[in-house]
């Protein structure tokens, strides 16, 4: 069941089955926390969203911790496309950055994303917001996510979250 709840005339919030979700309270021992941003804009985003979520979670590289609620918001950079949808997923994992950034790229992969241009539309984007509270700044990899601080896409699904 899909629930949507106006929050300005901007932004939606959208409540699915497992949107929100909160399945652990802490990653086991030897685990790293890991905030994954996901977004999309093409095609049937929620039903996309719902076959992440099943993909993610029978991963054998890391395990779902929650998930927040998704947003509806208006693009940014590249207007003319239409809205985003938007949610984060909490991890564990034992993936390094490096690692666990190959493997969501193999993942929108799987979901036919294509990289047309900066802040083009898409089918899925996923993003390594935090990794446990380290800082990395590398030329594939900026964690924590560079300018998530300025982005409701990131902001208003982290007020959801259950100790960030």
């Amino acid at each position: 069941m899909i629930k949507k709840r106006k929050l300005d005339d901007r932004h939606t919030l959208i409540t699915t089955s497992h949107y929100p979700l909160h399945m652990r309270s802490k990653p086991k021992r030897g685990y790293h926390k890991a905030v994954i941003g996901v977004g999309g804009n093409v095609g049937d985003v929620l039903r996309r969203f719902e076959h992440l979520f099943w993909l993610l979670k029978h991963s054998p590289y890391l395990q779902i911790i929650q998930t927040a609620p998704i947003l509806k918001n208006p693009p940014f950079g590249f207007m003319y496309q239409p809205d985003f949808y938007n949610t984060l997923i909490v991890v564990s994992t034992t993936l390094t950055p490096r690692k666990l950034l190959r493997y969501l790229l193999h993942t929108e992969k799987k979901f036919r994303r294509k990289r047309y241009f900066r802040d083009a539309p898409r089918t899925l984007d996923l993003d390594i917001i935090f990794y446990d509270d380290i800082q990395i700044t590398t030329d594939r990899l900026t964690i924590p996510h560079s300018d998530w601080m300025h982005r409701d896409s990131v902001l208003i699904p982290l007020k959801y979250l259950r100790g960030r």
